[in-house]
């Protein structure tokens, strides 16, 4: 409750400030009073809305869900941008050039231009990604990625079922499935029914991400039996072509230690070509120690919305991408398949990685 209460203070004062700008660069539109009052307003009916859709779903609480987390989403990108004219205007009037009528236009051309590329990256497609991997002995085959779908109430069936459909397109060998899959809303069958009837040669296999949890054990257990992917907990699983994956619980959520990962990367074949599925792209040393060829995660989005990756990078410094995490070992760590929460995408676009898995060079 207290994260919701700072993070509510924090948009209202972010909100204060856009309307403060606006203020100063078209005094004649008279926003002084709005810029202080309308903050309050609109923060107290976006928390209500992003309550209330957490507990009823229809198509009226569709639309006030995407209203209220994408307004949340444009006052953030808005507010860095006023900052940036704000510094540049403060050092403009140091410097005794008069510049505001220049960048009052400019600032606000530049918020709109920002707002709707958010917007469009937001309502796009994923893009299909594709990725050439060599793991020294591995069989070649071809591996699809869904991280951070997030479906649900922020994500429509037919928008999932469309990207479903170009996956399949690209006639995976197996579905990898990273977690933070369904989160809440309707047609929670219908979408895991979207998902079993999506076939490939090997199967679907996944981990849970940490919404797994807060969304409750349980229910992400059932929906995962009923999408028809076998969830890898903290196990080992070599299919038939000779691939070994292994799949970990999300890291933080369940706390898992290093210890934990070491016990279990020594029960895997070093023989054998081996990926490793964790949610958090976290103990990657201990994977490197193994020699593990590569490690998939999610979870960070890339950020999702620009500047935000630059304070996600400070939490999770493999943000995004293929990263050389030991002499034989690498990561890959994808911006997720849609978004979480706010439903746009600024500098940061969705993906499905479509991995080709190659033995030598």
């Amino acid at each position: 409750m207290s994260f919701f209460v700072f993070a509510s203070l924090i948009l209202m004062l972010m909100q204060a400030a856009i309307g403060l700008w606006l203020y100063f660069i078209f005094p004649s539109v008279g926003w002084k009073i709005p810029a202080l009052a309308l903050p309050v307003l609109l923060t107290a009916l976006m928390r209500w809305s992003m309550a209330y859709t957490r507990t009823h779903y229809g198509t009226l609480e569709s639309i006030a869900y995407y209203l209220a987390y994408a307004y949340a989403g444009l006052v953030f990108i808005v507010f860095f941008i006023v900052m940036f004219f704000a510094v540049l205007q403060g050092i403009c009037g140091l410097l005794h050039i008069q510049a505001k009528t220049i960048l009052g236009p400019v600032s606000l051309l530049c918020m709109l231009a920002a707002a709707s590329a958010a917007l469009y990256g937001g309502l796009r497609q994923p893009e299909i990604k594709h990725i050439d991997i060599t793991i020294p002995g591995a069989p070649e085959m071809t591996l699809a990625v869904i991280s951070d779908s997030h479906l649900g109430e922020g994500v429509s069936l037919a928008r999932f079922k469309k990207a479903l459909s170009r996956i399949r397109k690209q006639q995976p060998d197996a579905l990898l499935v990273l977690g933070d899959l369904f989160e809440y809303g309707m047609n929670r069958k219908k979408y895991a029914q979207a998902l079993a009837n999506f076939q490939t040669k090997y199967g679907s296999f996944g981990v849970f991400g940490n919404h797994e949890y807060y969304v409750g054990y349980d229910n992400s257990d059932e929906f995962f039996r009923l999408a028809g992917i076998q969830r890898l907990d903290n196990e080992i699983l070599t299919l038939p072509n000779g691939l070994q994956l292994i799949g970990v619980n999300d890291i933080r959520t369940t706390h898992v230690t290093a210890q934990q990962i070491d016990h279990l990367l020594q029960k895997t074949d070093p023989g054998r070509a081996r990926i490793l599925l964790s949610h958090q792209p976290l103990l990657t040393d201990v994977a490197a120690e193994h020699r593990i060829p590569l490690m998939l995660s999610g979870h960070t989005h890339n950020g999702q919305i620009f500047p935000f990756n630059l304070f996600v990078k400070h939490v999770y410094p493999y943000i995004y991408g293929l990263y050389e995490t030991g002499a034989q070992s690498k990561i890959y760590v994808t911006s997720g398949m849609f978004y979480w929460g706010i439903p746009l995408r600024f500098l940061a676009p969705a993906e499905i990685p479509i991995l080709h898995i190659q033995g030598h060079d």
